[in-house]
């Protein structure tokens, strides 16, 4: 994949040759889309909504050209640049990022692996190696109706918006995000801006205040939403944290080495 053709056409977010971005159809995402739906950058994109997983092949495929994707999943492009300075971060708990289970973590034998994810997946199997010490059958699901199966010693992992479902369903529920933290002492990095192509430098200005002016407006995003699973006041400003800064970088590049990958420039 090269970088970007412009010799005939106007460049990407110019003269109408809109860049097309990838956001998550989770409420975690919600803030930073906020101010991508208005002027000066909502003219200049297009915005198409998938789960990260699905994102991060339609970015791989090049049909996007810009988007919120699984970490894990930036080796599988031919070429990646961080966008911004903003992600779908943690200093602890993550609250919608979790393996639940109907019995404690020696008993479980099989683990559902949830079709949606690609960052979650690997730090989950990350955990269960090098920490939790368990080693059980492992199944990729592939639709919604695995999480069916968490029962018994089944357990399952469950991202997103689900999750808070799950949580009210599931006995015991492990987050991977406040495990991380006590394993390595650091934020966590599930999801962040990534092109395949660098993207001109004015319009990430105007993507990065984008991104920003979501965080200002956090009362108003919140009663917007129609969701009584959980405190979503609490979800943004507690258990998330949106800023890209050096501390999740590294965090982020040394998630990246220990499941044996590399991050792009």
């Amino acid at each position: 994949m090269t970088g970007i053709k412009n010799d005939t056409k106007a460049p990407l977010g110019e003269g109408g040759n809109k860049i097309k971005v990838g956001i998550v159809s989770y409420l975690n995402t919600r803030p930073l889309i906020y101010g991508l739906k208005l002027e000066p950058i909502a003219s200049q994109i297009e915005l198409v909504e998938d789960n990260p997983a699905r994102l991060a092949e339609m970015l791989k495929n090049d049909e996007i050209d810009l988007g919120l994707i699984p970490v894990a999943a930036i080796h599988e492009l031919k070429e990646s640049h961080l966008a911004g300075d903003y992600c779908i971060g943690t200093e602890g708990e993550a609250a919608s990022v979790c393996l639940f289970s109907e019995v404690p973590l020696e008993q479980i034998e099989k683990v559902y692996l949830d079709y949606q994810s690609k960052t979650s997946v690997e730090l989950l199997k990350w955990i269960m190696h090098e920490y939790w010490g368990i080693h059980p059958e492992i199944i990729n699901a592939t639709d919604e109706d695995y999480r069916k199966e968490i029962k018994g010693t089944t357990a399952g992992l469950v991202i997103g918006d689900r999750a808070f479902e799950q949580r009210k369903l599931s006995t015991f529920f492990y987050d991977l995000g406040a495990e991380w933290k006590k394993i390595t002492g650091q934020p966590f990095v599930f999801a962040a801006w990534i092109s395949n192509k660098k993207l001109p430098v004015e319009f990430i200005k105007k993507f990065n205040e984008a991104n920003a002016l979501g965080l200002t407006h956090i009362n108003e995003i919140v009663a917007s939403q129609s969701f009584d699973l959980y405190d979503l006041k609490k979800y943004y400003t507690l258990h998330l944290n949106y800023l890209l800064d050096e501390r999740k970088k590294k965090a982020m590049e040394y998630f990246l080495q220990v499941i044996g990958e590399e991050v792009g420039d």
